[in-house]
């Protein structure tokens, strides 16, 4: 789907990942990530922020946590991270985020409260009073007052199944006075997801039932006495949408796929973030008349519905400007994405060559590595690092038979 895209706003990213990977630079199940692009989204994203009094809170897990691409983040502005679950939180951490927000998507178990509170987020989620009083009491035993999120659900609120759960809009005050009264919590405002999703129909991002949610909680509360509500805002975070955000009274938003301009509405309208991100693989064979692409990495966000998948395949002698998008028939969710097929294929594709995607991509769910390359803004591509999923650094065979280093 962000094929066309990348063939037109980012070509010097594709030739790169094409020619490291003739090179053997490159392995094939790698995310290839621009570097200098993440660093000028981040900047779009945090001046229109600072203009609109927003605080941006970077989300890493569809890059795979990739360290060099956190420090691009930071480069641009955004200095903290938000963790979807705690292990987000530790990765985003060690790859030189501070951590703005945890707790949200994923709670913190009970046992992990306390590796939650070192981490010294600025903001925490809680879905009840019993995860708000292991979150303060873990914070107490730190020796810090951990700032609390409230996240709210209302009758009619959005969720997607298995992400429900929060207080009611009619209780969220009570819970507040409660957490002020915690040893270890502060009150500090409310948050829900999705505050905005992609529309179909009309090719638009929309705010959805529960920022209105949001608004109102919020607005009570500030009628109530309260000051300095924050309002975090996740969902379908970009430059195009911060300014809705504001006049609703957003305070803190979540820029994610904004990063790699890979949101659904980038697919569909060019808007300032560039694209940043290729998926590289290659050809394993041919059978029956149709090639063989590597998988491990072929989770395609399911967020823009059933869209064809289309790839690029090169050999040392075709240029990214003038090969042709080939139809690919993806695995089906339930089965295990050893490989990807190219129809029909067999006869202009060879074991060995380079395979481009560009899809929406949720890297944390996979088994595919990560690569940063800095300098194609300048013309002088350079390889910053490989990463694993996790943003840990991958064993090379020699290193794991204790004969070599990480690369």
């Amino acid at each position: 789907m962000f094929l066309p895209l990348l063939r037109r706003r980012a070509v010097p990213l594709l030739r790169a990942a094409h020619a490291f990977h003739r090179a053997g630079v490159l392995p094939p199940n790698t995310y290839v990530l621009d570097l200098d692009a993440v660093e000028r989204n981040a900047a779009a994203v945090t001046a229109e922020a600072q203009r609109l009094g927003l605080t941006p809170f970077a989300m890493t897990k569809q890059i795979g946590r990739n360290p060099d691409a956190s420090r691009a983040i930071a480069a641009g502005g955004i200095s903290h991270a938000v963790g979807v679950d705690l292990e987000c939180a530790v990765a985003a951490a060690a790859g030189g985020l501070g951590i703005g927000h945890l707790g949200h998507l994923v709670q913190i178990p009970r046992h992990s409260a306390d590796d939650a509170a070192a981490l010294e987020p600025s903001f925490w989620t809680v879905f009840s009073e019993a995860k708000a009083r292991e979150a303060a009491a873990a914070a107490e035993r730190a020796g810090r007052v951990q700032d609390l999120l409230i996240r709210v659900a209302a009758p009619g609120d959005r969720f997607y199944r298995g992400h429900e759960g929060g207080i009611a809009p009619e209780d969220v005050a009570a819970l507040a006075d409660l957490v002020d009264g915690l040893p270890g919590a502060r009150f500090a405002g409310v948050t829900s997801f999705p505050a905005t999703l992609f529309d179909p129909g009309s090719g638009t991002a929309r705010s959805t039932p529960n920022l209105g949610t949001l608004t109102r909680v919020k607005r009570a509360l500030l009628a109530a006495g309260r000051t300095d509500v924050e309002l975090n805002a996740p969902g379908t975070t970009s430059v195009s949408v911060l300014q809705t955000l504001a006049e609703a009274g957003a305070t803190q938003v979540e820029p994610g796929h904004g990063l790699t301009g890979t949101t659904p509405l980038h697919a569909v309208q060019d808007l300032v973030e560039d694209p940043a991100i290729v998926y590289l693989s290659e050809v394993s064979h041919t059978w029956d008349g149709d090639a063989y692409v590597f998988g491990g990495g072929l989770y395609v966000d399911p967020v823009l519905g059933d869209v064809p998948t289309r790839a690029l395949v090169l050999g040392d002698d075709v240029d990214v400007a003038d090969a042709a998008e080939l139809d690919v028939e993806m695995p089906a969710p339930s089965a295990i994405d050893y490989y990807a097929v190219v129809p029909g294929a067999a006869g202009r594709a060879r074991p060995g060559d380079t395979v481009l995607f560009g899809f929406r991509p949720q890297v944390f769910v996979t088994r595919a590595l990560t690569a940063g390359i800095r300098g194609l803004s300048t013309g002088r591509p350079e390889l910053a690092g490989i990463w694993a999923a996790d943003g840990s650094a991958p064993l090379t065979v020699t290193a794991a038979l204790g004969t070599g280093r990480p690369s």
